[in-house]
């Protein structure tokens, strides 16, 4: 079907199906978590049992009494919840009976035998069971709890999709992947950027070795500006603005498509997809776990995870994650030294849920990388070796994050939930280096370093109303939701002298002595104000679900002169964006869906040029409309989508300036995730993008193909657990992109790349204590290539040939 007939299908449809449903709401099955994958560690007995627990959403009773001293051999693979419990109670005189409340430990010789057998204790007159007196350890799944680890462990099966909450994903209308703490882990990445390059619906644009990281996402940029557009548990303007280190993140989920009615208006206004950082909480089993890591050249850092659960019944949470990375990276001259540290305090009432995360992280270069310029008429010289730096010794960067972040909820009533959230982000950046420009197709460069001092004080406080109820036969999710973001932007710098140096040979230059900025001026304000109302329709036993719901956003901002501090130009808009999306499930394993959404960015200011100079235009509404299928297997997931999005921009034409301009991107993605096999893991991708200009102010650019958006981009890694060896396992994994345009004119293109990576891991147990060996070799080929485009037209140098070694071990 074209993707313009799309939304002319659907709404009519769903409309009509909405109109004709009436009676009463069936009775829902309960059914027990299908097998999923486990890694639970080697360890005492009743840490092993609770974590567990944790991890599948069931609640078990130990008497830790009657259990001390005895070990389990823990378990790694995919299990139903019982086949779970009886891998970790081997051995051990001991199994599992099943309750009504859930699971209690009795010895293997009461009763039957087997996990989930009922009979344990004294059986009543009436067969009732008797438990005997015993304290609830853990386990039992809480309101927010995440979604479950999906076969595999590499991936989550659901997200949380903004307003809407915590979904799984056969019954998310959108493309979303969340990337697990263990897919995190055994990747050994460090930064964000580092989890989602394997993604094939997104691609980096930072370079390899500077301060920020920045991303496509179904071919549109992502956290390109000074204003951070991930988000942290759902919020903007928590998360830090350049870098976000993986230290502290639970899971990082990926929700392609524009996100303005899901999560607000990004402050950068990307509209491509977003990035949420769920963060760690502490766990039901007490956690102590310590990395040592190596990064070649001579980069050596080390990691602490502490969680601890106090309370009767565990309410009360602190997780501590600290780390610390110093030394010599890959890259010719350079030195980075960076410190992570994140609390996150929580408490789990019946009704009350409460958190507090604290986060300061700094980092610091000697002779930071940064992407390259290409002057006007120039072909794109080859890629030099990765390690090829033509960045100054002298040259440096310091950048420092701090951000906290307050969330609450209470249920006022079994299904009538309020929220509020109030928080904000710090980032202070000093720093001495310039953006080089290639002069020629010999590699020369030309760069002014300049001194430059940011300061980003962002803040963010929303509140709303969960609800769920029936109207006959239709069931309601609805959500109520007022937000506000704010930020400030200051800026000062000062120039040096140009540079010259070349990418294949860089040259040492006499340092310079640029001062520092003599202040650092309010150079923009921003605010983002909204109101939010969604509701998610569903019938027969939520087969069939339809999720409507509109956001009203206000976007007011002022830039000032960097002089005077008068203001220089201001802007005041409201828009409305919409959200229709269709859910059909013919299947248990099968989901077929249907989205139209809309993204929203602040509009430009016609500049000074133009006869209409200073008016504001109205806000670009960015459209997308989405259909795909989602299917099951158990073991093996697999989706399919279809996407456009249209996206305006402003322009001159005839001497006016309006938002005449358009960019259309098209495109497929399908992913396959899961377990081929139990020690085979798949987790793989191809996304292919037929991105144009479709509306420009010049013949000789309409048409063409926007800047860094390639045609194709493919992902595809797997990992074997060897059968020779127990504990070890292979991994390895490709990425390929193909060529991307540096200029709207199509005459500046960068060649396709492919790059591979192997790794390995090992599991053992030292002095009865848990140990994880891994290994890996990024770019094992040593490939030289460009790994993105940014927006702007800058080029990325590829990251050189790698190596990553890291040891943990849990105590």
């Amino acid at each position: 079907m074209p993707f313009k007939h799309v939304r002319t299908a659907v709404l009519p449809f769903a409309a009509a199906l909405l109109l004709t449903t009436a009676g009463v709401v069936p009775a829902r099955a309960q059914t027990a978590p299908p097998a999923a994958h486990y890694d639970v560690p080697a360890g005492p007995l009743a840490d092993a049992l609770n974590h567990f627990a944790q991890q599948s959403g069931t609640a078990i009773v130990v008497d830790a009494e009657k259990v001390k001293g005895l070990r389990s051999p823990g378990l790694n693979g995919t299990y139903g919840v019982e086949d779970g419990f009886d891998a970790l109670l081997r051995g051990s005189g001991y199994r599992t009976a099943r309750t009504p409340a859930g699971y209690v430990l009795v010895p293997a010789s009461a009763g039957q035998t087997g996990a989930g057998q009922t009979g344990a204790g004294q059986t009543g007159a009436e067969g009732a069971l008797t438990l005997p007196e015993v304290t609830v350890s853990a386990g039992a799944a809480h309101p927010d709890a995440l979604p479950q680890a999906y076969a595999g462990g590499q991936v989550a099966r659901g997200g949380r999709i903004g307003v809407l909450g915590n979904r799984d994903i056969m019954d998310t209308p959108f493309s979303v992947t969340s990337y697990t703490s263990k897919k995190i882990e055994d990747d050994q990445a460090t930064t964000i950027a580092d989890v989602v390059a394997g993604d094939p619906s997104v691609r980096t644009s930072g370079q390899t070795g500077g301060i920020l990281d920045a991303f496509f996402i179904r071919g549109f940029p992502v956290g390109e500006g000074n204003l951070g557009e991930i988000s942290f548990d759902g919020v903007y303007g928590v998360a830090p603005n350049y870098r976000v280190f993986a230290d502290y993140a639970e899971r990082v989920e990926v929700i392609k498509g524009p996100t303005a009615l899901l999560s607000g208006m990004a402050p950068s206004s990307s509209i491509g997809g977003g990035i949420n950082i769920v963060p760690k909480r502490a766990p039901d089993s007490d956690l102590t776990r310590l990395t040592a890591e190596y990064v070649g050249a001579s980069q050596f850092g080390g990691q602490l995870d502490v969680g601890r659960r106090f309370g009767p019944n565990g309410e009360f949470g602190v997780r501590f994650n600290g780390s610390y990375r110093g030394g010599d990276t890959p890259l010719d001259k350079q030195s980075r030294e960076a410190r992570v540290g994140a609390l996150a305090l929580d408490y789990r009432g019946e009704r009350l849920r409460a958190s507090l995360d604290l986060l300061e992280q700094k980092e610091d270069f000697n002779a930071p990388s940064r992407p390259f310029l290409v002057a006007a008429g120039v072909s794109v010289p080859s890629a030099p070796n990765g390690r090829r730096n033509i960045t100054q010794s002298w040259e440096w960067s310091e950048v420092t994050d701090r951000a906290a972040l307050l969330r609450g909820e209470y249920d006022l009533t079994d299904s009538v939930t309020v929220f509020a959230n109030a928080g904000g982000g710090w980032t202070t950046v000093d720093r001495l280096f310039g953006t080089p420009t290639i002069l020629n197709a010999r590699g020369d460069t030309s760069v002014t370093p300049e001194h430059y001092k940011f300061e980003v004080d962002r803040s963010t406080l929303d509140a709303g109303l969960r609800a769920r109820f029936d109207t006959g036969m239709v069931s309601h999710r609805a959500t109520v939701q007022a937000s506000r973001y704010h930020d400030t932007l200051s800026r000062g710098l000062t120039g040096g002298r140009a540079v010259l140096s070349n990418i294949y040979a860089p040259a040492d230059r006499t340092a310079q002595a640029v001062a520092a900025p003599g202040r650092v001026p309010k150079i923009s304000e921003t605010d983002l104000t909204g109101f939010a109302l969604t509701d998610t329709l569903g019938i027969l036993d939520d087969r069939v679900q339809l999720v409507l719901g509109v956001r009203q956003q206000t976007i007011t901002s002022e830039n000032f002169s960097a002089t005077t501090g008068a203001v220089t130009s201001s802007y005041e808009k409201s828009a409305v964006t919409p959200m229709a999306a269709l859910v059909l499930k013919p299947r248990d394993n099968v989901t077929v869906y249907a989205n139209y959404i809309e993204g929203l960015s602040k509009g430009d200011i016609a500049p000074a040029t133009a006869a209409n100079a200073g008016e504001a235009l109205a806000p670009y509404v960015a459209k997308q409309v989405e259909a795909g299928v989602k299917v099951d297997f158990g073991h093996i997931g697999a989706t399919a989508s279809a996407f456009q999005i249209t996206k305006p921009s402003g322009q001159l034409a005839g001497g006016v300036y309006t938002a005449g301009g358009e960019q259309r991107n098209r495109g497929l993605e399908f992913t396959v995730f899961g377990e081929v096999v139990p020690s085979v893991r798949l987790l793989a991708g191809v996304t292919f993008i037929d991105a144009e200009l479709t509306r420009t102010n010049s013949s000789a650019t309409r048409g063409n193909t926007p800047v860094g958006v390639p045609k194709v981009q493919a992902n595809l890694s797997a990992e074997w657990d060897t059968p020779f060896l127990a504990g070890l396992t292979l991994a390895g994994s490709v990425a390929h992109t193909t060529g991307q345009y540096i200029n709207a004119a199509n005459t500046q293109r960068v060649p396709a790349w492919t790059r591979l990576d192997l790794g390995a891991r090992y599991r053992t147990t030292v002095h009865d204590r848990p140990v994880t060996v891994r290994a890996t070799v990024q770019n094992v080929l040593d490939s030289e290539y460009w790994s993105g485009v940014a927006s702007w037209g800058g080029v990325s140098q590829g990251a050189p040939r790698t190596v990553l070694l890291s040891v943990s071990t849990d105590f």
